[in-house]
Parts: structure tokens; sequence; C-alpha cells
């Protein structure tokens, strides 16, 4: 049985004030859950105070980025190895905002999926169409393009303790989200096309929904027995409602899973 993920990407937001709040706050309200993982990632900077913040808690720490080199005269980047030792688990790569502000290919996010694994920690592989594409019809084209590029470097065998969030683009921040039945066609979709390499990584492997997801949208996007968690935006900057959207989660995915 597959064990749901919500994870919250802080984006550009945060303060060391902002990281102390969020965090006693989500700590008090998620102190009894279980049944769902659950993830923050914050900017790089407030790494370190997050990790710090969360000790003892049920909250895994995460980051929003990961450079394919792990040491060496590269500024301003951040390594695996350094993410492995400030104790990250869950990284975000190939994000939209990546692929389309720092024109990273898919091939180069394999890269940065190849350093991960080697490190021991777990991808967050965005992937993703934009308006125009859904409109055309290619959203499955572009997903099974953008995975390809791990699969055919890497092997089915790299998706194992690895994490892929469908994020559409014309999604994200938006307030317009994928329908639950839209999303569950590409999760399970993406589910299918691995499952041609090696059904039983496809059947393991967590795919999130990432785009607008809300409080008020979230149960029934849970509910859709492909989508296992989410990757939460700005949702994720208010304990309230991340802790809302955790608990659509739990409710969900036992009745799912167990039925």
């Amino acid at each position: 049985m597959r064990h749901p993920l919500v994870m919250g990407n802080w984006k550009l937001n945060g303060s060391t004030k902002m990281v102390k709040e969020l965090i006693r706050n989500l700590r008090n309200k998620l102190n009894s859950v279980s049944g769902c993982n659950v993830a923050i990632a914050p900017p790089a900077l407030y790494l370190a105070q997050a990790k710090q913040a969360l000790t003892g808690s049920k909250i895994a720490l995460g980051a929003q980025d990961v450079d394919v080199n792990l040491s060496g005269a590269f500024t301003g980047y951040t390594s695996a190895e350094m993410l492995k030792d400030i104790g990250a688990k869950y990284i975000i790569i190939g994000h939209s905002d990546h692929r389309t502000y720092h024109k990273e290919s898919d091939e180069f996010i394999a890269k940065k999926f190849a350093v991960l694994k080697s490190q021991g920690l777990t991808p967050v592989l965005c992937i993703g169409e934009s308006k125009e594409e859904n409109s055309t019809g290619k959203t499955k084209q572009v997903c099974t393009h953008q995975i390809d590029a791990v699969l055919n470097t890497l092997g089915a065998s790299a998706f194992e303790n690895s994490v892929i969030a469908y994020e559409p683009i014309w999604a994200i921040g938006t307030g317009k989200s994928a329908t639950p039945t839209q999303a569950q066609a590409v999760h399970k979709y993406i589910r299918y096309h691995l499952a041609k390499q090696d059904s039983a990584i496809a059947e393991q492997v967590i795919i999130q929904y990432g785009g607008s997801v809300t409080t008020s949208n979230a149960a029934e996007l849970f509910s859709q027995p492909d989508i296992d968690g989410a990757l939460v935006g700005g949702a994720s900057l208010k304990a309230d409602d991340f802790a809302t959207i955790i608990n659509a989660a739990v409710t969900a995915k036992k009745t799912v899973y167990l039925s």
C-alpha cells in the first residue's frame, strides 16, 4: 500500500520569524497525524533554521532544488551532499519555474535526479504541460518525454523510493486546478507508462498532484486511486490550510486503499 505524501513548497517566501511561527503551528496541528508523510521545502537560506525547528517532529525537511555538481567552483549553488548533510530528504527538481526561467531541459533534470539518488535523497520530479500543450492534446506526450529522460538514462529502478509530482503548468498559482477526473486520468497514465518498464515500481511510486491545491478541492483530488498526496504551494504557507489538506489525504486514502 502506497503511503501518501503531502509536501509544502514555500517557493520564494520566508523570514526567520515566519519559519519559527509556521513550523511551531504545524507541529501543534500535526502532532497526532498518521497515515500520511509530510514535508516542507523552505528557501535554501532557511533550511538550517527549519531543520532545527523540526527536530523531533513528524515533518520531514525538503528543498526546492539541487545542483548537478557535488562540489567545486560553482557560485551560488547547493549540492546534494550539502542537502544530505543538513538533513533534507525530499528534493524538488524539474519545477516549471526552473524549466521556464532557467531553461532546464529534461535531460539536465535527469542528471539532477541521478545525483540525488547517488546520495540517497528522494527526488520529487515535477512534470506537466503548458496551457497550449493541454489544449492541443499533448499532455501525455509531454509527460512521457519528461519521464523518459530519467527512464532512458537510469532505468525504471531509479523510481524506487522516488516521487513524481504532476503539476500542469496552467494550474500552478492560477487558482484553476485540474478537475479530479482530469488529474486522475494523467496520474493513471503515468503509472501505466512506468508499468511498461516495471510493474512493481509503477505500483509503489508516489505520484502527487500539484497546481492550486486548496482546502476546497483536496479531499476530492485525494479520493482518486492514483493520486498519492500533493505538492502544495500557497496553501502550505498557512498552517490551518496545510493541516486541513494533510488530514484530507489521511481520510481519503484510508477509504481508497481499503476499498
